[in-house]
């Protein structure tokens, strides 16, 4: 590989490597195919073997170049290929579509109509990304490059730019130049806090003592979040340009990039990364010839949720056990080995490049006031196109969820979204006309966090999904202060009362009297907002909270102590497959309400554990069993039982 010791140097290698062009623009003909971690799941890696072996068989190989590339975003839709130079998406392609995409699309140039994406409300194809609502209702500047660019291959980034922006902080900016480039952009942190990013570089690059380090934070803990991944997978050289251009700017000549274990493909692809930005002398001494010398170091997590927090992530860089210590001085001041420390998150890194290449004016002119540029989410949940969106901050979740989500299954309503994380809040449906920004979010008893929006619909019970959170942080808890430790442990005891039918009326006061001192007193992020999930839901669910108290009943018919279930005689087709899955046995064969009508199956209330599986293995055409919550010893229980089951139906019998 060549070894670039100057700025012409790298300027050079990108004239030759776009010599012969722009590939989309010079007609020759090549197949980008998704190999980030969600359609790898889906059977990427096997059409991607069908391409390679089919091509050889045709003699095309050399003709037809096959690019493994990261995630373009629509996980819902994957494997997703894309044929250049047209740009022909197609969606949910299997190893049996490859000889036909090569016959039709690439050889004969004509589209195939099955595996275009279909608009499930228009009935529209799509032929084209800017053709596909998922993709035409955002802005995509930070992964628009993921489904063109082979993360193994820095050749592909220096093609498309990359290094410019390092190239330039370095032969024509002062460490100063970047730093308040970085202030007048307004860019705020993604890992959560959104804390100012010029104004923590300006306080790292003051603070006194040597060496300082950098660092990029990809601990992405929070369940449905994959932003970070999807990112350090699929473009991670925009990443370590970011990395490379903060370094400059605070005076670091180390940095660390510290990635979970959970992501093993995000390691992999980090590590190329690095090594190839070593041999081309992006990495090391006298970079690009002018006297900054820097270089980066890999570390894996052990994978605790809590260290993503900066002191936890520190401490294990440094060896110990990653948990918190008190934030007495800033980490930028006194961090790791307590040395000036500059810690950022993937996604903070990877928009360096873009401001100083385009300028902070316009940075800054995408987005709100106190909020600039995009930001990524990944939209999961109860939402038909789920996957990884990039809008620009300012947009409402409502447009979120339904013009680039694409709605609800099953025709349901939508009941809110939770954002930020475990320690994120639900947001109800009435607010989803909010405008997405760090400050409106947290006014609403939520948060931005790293960027997870769990979309819920009328089936979602919000006591359920408070104590699922609380549940999940108690375990992640590193235990090290009482607040944060004994405080989810006696919530998470009190949610599980509530959903079993054991709620006490005192217990919502309780709860907010726990949430309050652990918001005031818990040593870090994780303890002071780990009570959010539980105060959101109060305050805009309490009457779901209320219903399982008061009455022990579960609304959406989701707390399984508080469900039972009933077979409707009359529609009932004597099938079995809820006997023969009962794990009780508590479903058989009951007698005929009326002479010469046909068997129904009948379950024995005395026996059933309520764990819901005849409801589910019920032929959906049949839908015979039905669920109803409410106290049993309440008169109107049976009445709801009887209205659920369509009358009088002999239930009691």
């Amino acid at each position: 590989m060549p070894r670039l010791t100057s700025v012409r140097d790298l300027q050079d290698m990108r004239r030759g490597l776009t010599s012969r062009g722009d590939p989309i623009e010079s007609g020759t003909p090549w197949v980008a195919v998704c190999a980030g971690t969600g359609c790898l799941a889906l059977g990427a890696r096997k059409v991607i073997d069908a391409f390679k072996e089919e091509l050889k068989k045709r003699g095309m190989a050399e003709a037809v170049q096959l690019k493994e590339t990261g995630c373009p975003g629509f996980c819902e839709k994957g494997p997703i290929v894309v044929v250049y130079p047209e740009g022909v998406h197609y969606v949910k392609v299997s190893p049996g579509d490859v000889p036909d995409i090569i016959e039709e699309t690439i050889i004969k140039r004509r589209l195939m109509d099955r595996l275009l994406y279909v608009d499930p409300v228009t009935g529209a194809r799509g032929v084209h990304e800017d053709e596909i609502p998922f993709y035409k209702h955002q802005t995509r500047h930070l992964i628009n490059d993921n489904i063109k660019i082979d993360p193994k291959n820095i050749s592909d980034y220096i093609a498309l730019g990359g290094y410019r922006a390092l190239a330039r902080a370095l032969s024509a900016m002062t460490p100063r130049d970047v730093i308040e480039e970085v202030k007048r952009s307004g860019l705020r942190g993604r890992g959560g806090g959104g804390f100012p990013t010029g104004l923590k570089w300006d306080s790292a690059r003051a603070a006194s003592g040597v060496p300082k380090y950098v660092i990029v934070n990809c601990d992405e803990g929070d369940p449905g979040a994959f932003m970070d991944r999807a990112l350090m997978e699929g473009n991670p050289h925009s990443v370590l340009e970011g990395l490379l251009i903060g370094a400059y700017a605070i005076g670091a000549r180390e940095g660390f990039i510290y990635v979970r274990a959970e992501y093993p493909l995000a390691v992999e692809n980090a590590r190329t990364s690095i090594v190839q930005a070593r041999e081309h002398g992006l990495l090391g001494e006298e970079i690009l010839g002018s006297g900054f010398d820097f270089d980066v170091r890999l570390h894996r997590g052990a994978g605790a949720f809590v260290s993503g927090e900066s002191t936890a992530l520190m401490n294990a860089l440094e060896g110990k056990v990653g948990e918190p210590k008190p934030k007495y001085v800033h980490t930028s001041e006194r961090g790791l080995w307590n040395r000036p420390s500059l810690l950022n998150n993937v996604e903070t890194w990877a928009n360096i490049p873009l401001i100083i290449n385009r300028g902070a004016g316009w940075f800054s002119s995408i987005g709100t006031d106190r909020s600039k540029g995009t930001k990524i989410f990944s939209l999961v949940g109860k939402v038909n196109n789920t996957g990884l969106v990039e809008v620009p901050m300012g947009m409402t979740l409502r447009e979120i969820i339904f013009d680039i989500g694409g709605g609800i299954p099953g025709g349901k309503k939508v009941k809110g979204v939770q954002t930020g994380g475990p320690s994120g809040g639900i947001i109800p449906e009435e607010h989803l006309d909010t405008l997405v920004d760090f400050d409106e979010l947290i006014s609403l008893g939520s948060m931005m966090g790293s960027g997870s929006i769990i979309v819920l619909d009328e089936d979602t019970c919000a006591v359920d999904l408070a104590r699922y959170f609380v549940d999940f942080l108690c375990d992640e808890s590193c235990g090290k202060c009482v607040p944060c430790r004994e405080g989810l442990r006696q919530m998470r005891d009190i949610l599980n009362e509530i959903v079993a039918g054991r709620g006490k009326a005192e217990d919502l006061k309780t709860l907010r009297e726990i949430a309050g001192l652990m918001t005031a007193a818990s040593l870090c992020a994780l303890g002071r907002t780990a009570a959010n999930p539980v105060l959101s839901t109060i305050r805009h669910f309490e009457e779901e909270y209320l219903a399982h108290i008061r009455e022990q009943r579960c609304p959406a018919l989701v707390c399984e102590r508080l469900v039972s279930y009933f077979i409707r005689p009359e529609l009932c087709i004597a099938c079995g497959r809820c006997r023969e899955n009962c794990p009780q046995g508590a479903i058989s064969e009951g007698e005929p309400i009326e002479e010469g009508k046909d068997p129904f199956m009948v379950i024995d209330q005395s026996r059933c554990s309520r764990c819901g599986i005849c409801y589910h293995v019920c032929p959906s055409k049949v839908r015979a069993v039905v669920r109803v919550s409410g106290k049993s010893s309440d008169p109107s229980h049976e009445t709801a039982i009887d209205k659920a089951l369509g009358g009088d139906s002999g239930w009691r019998r």
